[in-house]
């Protein structure tokens, strides 16, 4: 707003300048001189006082916007104040007033507490005479009951004690048969067990007898079809001097019923001497077996130790 007036005052001072110049400097002796029209008179005072008055007034106006902003800024901070200080005062009562609810609250409490405490007394001390009195009403029954349970433990000994001697002159009666039963009894079954002892070692000496004759004719007939199974290797086995004499090989060979050659493990030796007579066992295919099974079962598998023989 002040520049506005500024630019305005400038202006006019100017245009005087300008026209006074023009007045003061110019030539119109060569020239008609025409009559002027009366120019408006400007005094410039005059229109430096209305500018000056106009700047004032907008000067005076903004300053009273200022102060009307500014009053009505303190109006609203004394409201906000006021308000706040009532909302204070009210905050403050409401605490007041929930103190004061709070104190009454637990003075209800400790009212309450007191109140439920001479009420659990009064019950405590109720259930107590009610206990005694039960305690006695049952002490007394507790005797009554005795005294019957006496009485009738009595009665019952006393039958007791009468059965008792009844049943033992029984008892004793069948003790006495028993045992003679009993002694009877025992001397049939030792006499019993005496006869089955010597039956039994009668037996067992016999199977005994039968078992080892059984066992050497067994070995026999193993040791007969090991020289066989031997001979049968040592026919098909390709010796070599340089490499084997002196060497031997034990293998354990697993055959069938009927002899065919089924597995050969070469355990313990030369192991040309075992591959040698391994090539043999298979070369033979089929070995010597037993035609008792119960000889083939002893026998199968059967271990034997070729030992290539050079004195032919």
């Amino acid at each position: 707003m002040n520049q506005k007036y500024g630019i305005a005052w400038s202006l006019s001072i100017a245009l005087h300048l300008g026209l006074g110049l023009i007045l003061l400097f110019g030539d119109f002796s060569s020239m008609p001189k025409p009559t002027p029209a009366p120019a408006p008179v400007v005094d410039p005072i005059k229109a430096v006082a209305v500018d000056k008055s106009k700047l004032q007034q907008q000067v005076n106006k903004l300053k009273k916007q200022k102060a009307d902003a500014k009053a009505a800024e303190a109006k609203r901070l004394r409201e906000l104040e006021e308000r706040a200080a009532e909302a204070k005062k009210k905050r403050s009562r409401e605490e007041a007033r929930i103190k004061k609810l709070e104190d009454q609250r637990k003075r209800k409490e400790v009212e309450k507490q007191k109140a439920d405490e001479a009420a659990a007394a009064a019950k405590a001390k109720a259930n107590a005479a009610d206990k005694a009195r039960k305690r006695k009403e049952a002490e007394r029954k507790k005797a009554e009951k005795a005294a019957a349970d006496a009485k009738a433990k009595r009665l019952r000994e006393e039958a007791a004690a009468k059965k008792a001697k009844e049943l033992r002159q029984k008892q004793e009666a069948e003790r006495k048969r028993k045992e003679a039963e009993r002694k009877r009894k025992e001397k049939e079954a030792r006499e019993r067990a005496e006869q089955e002892r010597l039956l039994e070692q009668q037996l067992a000496q016999e199977m005994a007898a039968r078992q080892q004759a059984r066992q050497q004719q067994q070995m026999s007939e193993i040791n007969r079809i090991k020289a066989l199974i031997i001979s049968q290797i040592e026919s098909h086995l390709n010796r070599d001097r340089s490499t084997m004499e002196g060497k031997t090989c034990k293998l354990t060979i697993s055959l069938a019923p009927s002899g065919f050659v089924t597995n050969v493990v070469p355990g313990q030796g030369d192991r040309i001497v075992c591959e040698a007579a391994e090539r043999a066992i298979y070369q033979a295919g089929t070995l010597a077996v037993s035609k008792d099974p119960e000889v083939f079962r002893q026998m199968n598998p059967i271990s034997v130790t070729i030992a290539p023989d050079f004195n032919d």
